[in-house]
């Protein structure tokens, strides 16, 4: 299948900024855009006079509305970004194996996501969450804010350009992961943004604060800073362009990186790659910043 960007819809306000995201982010890619609308076959629910357990037959109806999302969305998109080569599908089967598998034969899948503070939605809460878990493609959740409702809503023309800011790479130095940072690197390079990035780093835990041993804490936070300078020095010189800042934070980098969310046009976190049989595996700190982070959050599969 050719290379697209994806975006998972169901024509909330969420999602609809999902895809016009999604739209941008094709555009800075030069990919086409794929709208997919996933949607639930009906359980087995009667047995028939032979005792074999029957499908209930599929309801038009449902698959009606999944198409006139899927249409009414590409109008929008299409509106918004003019000469953008849309495509759409619909995916029958369980939400989750249905978005994975369209992850899947995407560069990155896009989703709407409504946070803690609203009732979880069709791609949001355990569905979005699930899908981070699996999917070994880069996937993003993108919120919308009040007044992005409104003209999403009023199917408003928006500028190709992706909005400025800078983009934020929560980098852990005890497993740096080279797709994570290359994908922030190339986010930023595409958006002629900069790139900072921000790692956490704890003291041993005899030295609590630092009030014991002070010399400690300053060789240790030099030391920090040394490596991270060499973790991103490939890096660098890959991406000339890219004018890097680099933060190192006394404790956990997720309220650091909500709080760099604010100002930001994308933030880049990982998630390590397991193989358990159950459990979403999304460490705390992705946790923390799916949830309370204001900008759109990149989540990258590693090994």
């Amino acid at each position: 299948m050719s290379r697209t960007v994806t975006a998972g819809v169901d024509g909330s306000s969420e999602s609809l900024a999902a895809a016009d995201w999604a739209a941008r982010e094709a555009l800075l890619r030069d990919l086409p855009l794929r709208l997919v609308h996933a949607w639930e076959w009906p359980p087995l629910a009667y047995a028939s006079m032979a005792g074999l357990a029957v499908g209930v037959p599929e309801t038009e109806q449902q698959r009606a509305g999944g198409r006139r999302v899927l249409e009414e969305t590409r109008e929008r998109v299409a509106q918004r970004h003019p000469g953008l080569r849309i495509d759409t599908g619909e995916i029958p089967g369980q939400p989750v194996p249905a978005l994975l598998k369209a992850a899947g034969e995407a560069d990155l899948l896009v989703l709407g996501s409504r946070g803690l503070s609203r009732v979880a939605g069709y791609l949001v809460g355990s569905v979005a969450l699930s899908v981070l878990a699996w999917s070994a493609r880069p996937v993003v959740l993108v919120r919308a804010g009040e007044d992005e409702r409104d003209e999403l809503a009023a199917g408003e023309p928006a500028a190709d350009a992706a909005p400025p800011g800078d983009v934020v790479l929560g980098l852990d130095l005890h497993k740096p992961s080279g797709p994570v940072i290359e994908f922030a690197f190339d986010a930023a390079s595409r958006r002629a943004a900069d790139l900072r990035v921000v790692h956490g780093w704890t003291l041993p835990p005899y030295h609590y604060g630092g009030a014991l041993m002070p010399e400690v804490s300053a060789e240790r936070a030099s030391r920090v800073r040394h490596e991270l300078c060499d973790v991103l020095r490939p890096w660098q010189e890959k991406f000339p362009a890219v004018r890097v800042r680099a933060q190192t934070t006394v404790g956990g980098a997720g309220a650091h990186l909500v709080e760099a969310s604010r100002e930001a046009a994308l933030v880049v976190v990982g998630r390590q790659a397991r193989r358990g049989p159950v459990g979403t595996h999304i460490g705390p700190v992705t946790q923390a910043v799916l949830h309370h982070a204001a900008a759109p959050v990149a989540v990258v599969s590693h090994d």
